[in-house]
């Protein structure tokens, strides 16, 4: 079981690493549109997670004026809330 664990969080550091490196050269070209990882439009902020596995992943999200927060998304975009409220979002390591 510690071995699982381990594999675990060593894929899930190299899935945010990859997930970093993707959301920098993502907002680079025109594929910006969702980029991987936390990103906001003009009024909204979201969540990417983008995965090939399927996997559910706990990230944390900091409000402005408010307690941060974690919570558990799915693949795909999450809506976190409005842009001006939400400060951003990272990937904590973990699944759900």
């Amino acid at each position: 079981m510690r071995i699982r664990r381990m594999v675990t969080s060593a894929l899930g550091v190299t899935a945010f690493a990859l997930a970093s490196l993707g959301a920098v050269t993502a907002t680079a070209g025109p594929a910006a549109a969702d980029p991987c990882g936390f990103y906001e439009t003009g009024s909204d902020a979201f969540y990417n997670h983008c995965t090939s596995d399927g996997s559910n992943v706990v990230i944390k999200v900091r409000v402005a004026m408010g307690p941060d927060y974690e919570r558990c998304v799915g693949p795909g975009r999450s809506w976190l809330g409005s842009a001006g409220r939400i400060q951003g979002a990272h990937y904590t390591g973990r699944t759900c």
